[in-house]
């Protein structure tokens, strides 16, 4: 049987000498112990897994790069992070640099089992699952600007992560997504539905339409209206856990409406963003939507009010956004009319048209601020007890 190599990267004594005791309890380890960064990457094989226990307890000087190196060369390595004081901040360092896991210090023999056996057990696919996030821009009135936001939201997270994103165009009638970012895809959800069981990564990133050279995957919405009669909401729930082995995360422009399709994207989504303007008819549709929301049985946290077009000068206010809607306001995205059209009769999102403009800055902020909260979140709470204690 061919052992594991596990590397134990650490200038504690007492730190090594345990994490050895641990690792010879496993038949599938074999554990050296190593204190310079260089002396463990250059052991490293590419064709072989392996295992690096990374220790910032004594020093966090150039580790963070280490992990971020190591795992884009060496892919079939994993990495678990410790630290004798950790923080929300380190662990989402680590994390997003590539470890897999994250023990505090001195580390506790179940703990240390249980990421082991995690690591040994977990495709890539479960963990991808996992960690890939599903976020739904949505409103039940139509020329809210949905569509602009969930584009340019979901261009700005790939830019951002450089991480696998779908598109999806859930707009079955009228789907607009194809036509603001002038992409002429040879496929479709209805094309993917049909072929669903035959879905694995080299077909989604062959057959969704990649935006330019970025990591934007687009599915668009079926041509002919019988098509998209035909989708059933289970179907939805099934592209989803398929399409979440390959993505992220998911960007879905959700139709302006409350049929069992888009209920079934809703309830499968992590996030909302329910969008409305600073008027009272959108207002009070936003109102129904919430209410909709609350019977539905969605909890609070899940739902963002995303104020579009706004204006500082606007009547109505965001206190009054606020106090009508009952709800704080998540996001409010400026006014600049001849930025979005200019943007939208070109087919290109509002950053390549000019990245300055204040559309655009809010949309990378936008961006920028959902990818590190929902990642903060997830973390804070699978690492609860660590940073507790």
């Amino acid at each position: 049987m061919n052992k594991i190599s596990t590397y134990i990267l650490t200038e504690e004594f007492s730190t090594a000498e345990v994490l050895k005791l641990y690792c010879s309890e496993f038949e599938a380890l074999e554990p050296i112990v190593c204190s310079d960064l260089q002396d463990v990457y250059s052991k490293i094989s590419a064709d072989s897994d392996s295992i690096i226990l990374v220790d910032f307890s004594d020093t966090q000087s150039g580790r963070i790069d280490f992990i971020a190196k190591t795992c884009q060369k060496y892919p079939k390595c994993k990495v678990i992070a410790l630290s004798d004081n950790p923080s929300v901040n380190l662990i989402v360092e680590a994390m997003r640099a590539g470890a897999k896991e994250f023990l505090p210090v001195p580390v506790i023999k179940n703990e240390f089992t249980d990421s082991i056996n995690k690591l040994l057990s977990c495709s890539d696919e479960d963990v991808q699952k996992c960690k890939c996030k599903i976020i739904s821009v949505f409103s039940n009135k139509g020329g809210i600007g949905k569509t602009s936001l969930a584009t340019n939201l979901a261009l700005e997270l790939a830019k951002i992560t450089k991480e696998n994103i779908a598109l999806i165009d859930l707009n079955f009638q009228t789907g607009d997504i194809t036509t603001f970012l002038d992409l002429k895809p040879s496929f479709n959800i209805s094309y993917m539905l049909e072929n669903i069981d035959k879905i694995n990564e080299t077909f989604l990133l062959s057959t969704l339409e990649q935006y330019k050279r970025t990591s934007l995957y687009v599915l668009a919405d079926p041509p002919y209206f019988k098509q998209a009669d035909d989708i059933k909401p289970t179907q939805i729930t099934k592209l989803f856990n398929t399409l979440k082995d390959t993505f992220s995360y998911i960007i879905v422009d959700a139709e302006a409406s409350f049929d069992g399709k888009n209920i079934a994207a809703l309830d499968n989504s992590d996030v909302i963003l329910l969008v409305t303007v600073a008027n009272l008819p959108a207002l009070r549709n936003t109102q129904r939507c919430l209410e909709l929301f609350d019977k539905l049985g969605y909890d609070t946290d899940k739902t963002k009010i995303v104020v579009n077009r706004y204006m500082d000068n606007d009547e109505i206010k965001e206190e009054d956004v606020k106090k009508v809607l009952s709800k704080d306001v998540f996001w409010k995205i400026p006014n600049n009319y001849f930025a979005i059209m200019n943007a939208i009769n070109k087919g290109i999102p509002v950053s390549e048209i000019n990245g300055l403009t204040n559309v655009a800055q809010s949309y990378r902020e936008l961006a920028k601020y959902m990818s590190d909260n929902l990642y903060k979140k997830n973390l804070e709470q699978k690492y609860e007890n660590i940073l507790e204690n």
